[in-house]
């Protein structure tokens, strides 16, 4: 639905996007998530034809989004970071306005605003002027007028940017249940909203995409999976040594106090350290056998999972393209 390759976008000497490439299949929410900075918007105006690339192609439902501009805009709906309103219009006004200037016929005009009210549930907001509105309800609004006509295209940039928590949860979703009929691109830096919302993820830092894939690939892949956060009592370099012979164990390394959750100032003696697992082994038996028989104290043990904040701060604080961890899942039509 969405194939955007080889896009870049450069002002004067300064490049503000490099070679982005990546593509959304019809029906998917995809989390273009990367720092403030890193090129998100930047591209998602590329995409919704406010700005022309420099160099690279991007096309929606098949359209280039240079070539065949009018036709691309007539298939997406496009919310900026600040939502396009009109504030003394109210809100069954300004949706009418939009799906005309938007090229719904008159006979559909009705019905494409109600049901546009229906599903973003400003029913009892439709008769309200705008800049009455709270923001978490102008964000509905701006989400409205970008799915008034139907398109099968959705970017969303910043979509819940200076929400309150209880207005996220609603914005998130009204998204969710977007997908399937509408194909999603949600840019935010917000990392939540991409593991609730998204089923797959292209993280962007300084104008370049350094990964594409699932978000629970990327947290196996990348940081290496699960693990455990131990408690031990004993001579710290030996009982990293003897973990590290364990079965299924990959990596042991020495953490801060601080990094603990719920930390409380280490005793004489002991020392906390995270092993983690190899992809798909579950060693804490083994480990839990090992350090007692080895005569080491364990006075604490949990389960710790990689999060997707730790996949955003390794890429986004390292120079480097992971190419092993970019989506490699068949597309549709294609053998697997």
């Amino acid at each position: 639905m969405i194939e955007v390759e080889h896009l870049s976008k450069i002002y004067g000497s300064t490049p503000a996007i490099t070679d982005v490439t990546f593509s959304v299949e019809p029906g998917e929410i995809l989390g273009f998530l990367g720092p403030n900075g890193a090129g998100k918007t930047t591209t998602m105006r590329i995409l919704a034809g406010y700005l022309p690339a420099t160099n690279g192609t991007a096309r929606i439902a098949g359209y280039d989004v240079h070539d065949n501009s009018l036709a691309v805009r007539q298939r997406i709906g496009y919310l900026p970071e600040t939502p396009p309103l009109y504030p003394e219009m109210t809100v069954e006004g300004f949706l009418h306005f939009v799906a005309r200037i938007k090229g719904v016929s008159a006979g559909d005009r009705t019905t494409k605003v109600k049901a546009a009210i229906e599903r973003c549930n400003l029913v009892e907001k439709q008769r309200v002027i705008i800049r009455k509105l709270s923001k978490g309800y102008r964000q509905r609004v701006g989400i409205a007028q970008a799915i008034v006509h139907d398109p099968p295209a959705i970017i969303l940039d910043e979509p819940t940017v200076g929400l309150d928590p209880r207005q996220i949860i609603e914005v998130r979703n009204l998204i969710k249940n977007l997908a399937g009929t509408h194909t999603i691109i949600l840019s935010t830096h917000i990392l939540p909203e991409v593991s609730m919302t998204c089923s797959r993820v292209a993280i962007i830092n300084r104008g370049k995409v350094v990964a594409t894939n699932t978000p629970e690939n990327l947290m196996t892949q990348l940081t290496g999976g699960s693990g455990y956060e131990l408690e031990v009592e004993g001579e710290v370099a030996l009982a990293k040594q003897v973990l590290q012979n364990v079965p299924g164990v990959s990596l042991v390394e020495s953490i801060p106090t601080s990094l603990i959750h719920g930390h409380t100032p280490i005793r004489e003696n002991r020392a906390y350290l995270r092993v983690i697992s190899q992809p798909g082994k579950e060693p804490g038996r083994e480990i839990t056998v090992t350090l007692v028989r080895a005569g080491f104290g364990l006075h604490e043990m949990r389960r710790v999972s990689a999060t997707l904040e730790d996949v955003f701060l390794q890429l986004t604080t390292e120079e480097k393209h992971l190419e092993s961890i970019e989506d490699t899942a068949p597309k549709e039509g294609e053998a697997a």
